[in-house]
């Protein structure tokens, strides 16, 4: 088993060095075909997302973003603790209008049953199944 990181899936992304883009596809096709594992963490489908959807540098759309994610994230030679938790939080990104950590954080909360959350950050009242509370 292998852990990925962020520039790898961001270089397959984003085709910004075709060298590198294809040594990545190769990578990825392996992976399709179970003949490598691959590991990572939601931290760093986390920086993907943030590196993806910035203004500065490659201003996808939320949907472009999920879109591009999603059949890398569910590739069988992929290994992602708590996979659907981040698939959900993709759902969430895209249709609430928040910050990818804040959809991590309702699709944690979804999963775990729990339907408050203490926090000064209003972007948890576009979820009408979360009630946000100041301590």
């Amino acid at each position: 088993m292998q852990f990925v990181d962020a520039n790898i899936f961001l270089r397959y992304l984003t085709r910004d060095d075709p060298e590198k883009a294809q040594a990545c596809l190769l990578l990825f096709q392996q992976a399709e075909r179970g003949e490598v594992t691959l590991f990572t963490t939601e931290t760093i489908i986390a920086e993907i997302v943030y590196v993806l959807s910035s203004p500065r540098l490659y201003n996808l759309s939320r949907q472009d973003v999920r879109n591009r994610l999603m059949p890398l994230l569910t590739l069988p030679g992929l290994r992602l603790p708590k996979r659907s938790v981040v698939l959900r939080a993709l759902e969430l990104y895209e249709s609430h209008n928040v910050d990818f950590e804040d959809a991590l954080a309702v699709a944690h909360m979804e999963q775990m049953g729990i339907d408050e959350i203490i926090s000064y950050d209003r972007d948890f009242d576009r979820f009408p199944q979360i009630t946000r509370v100041e301590p």
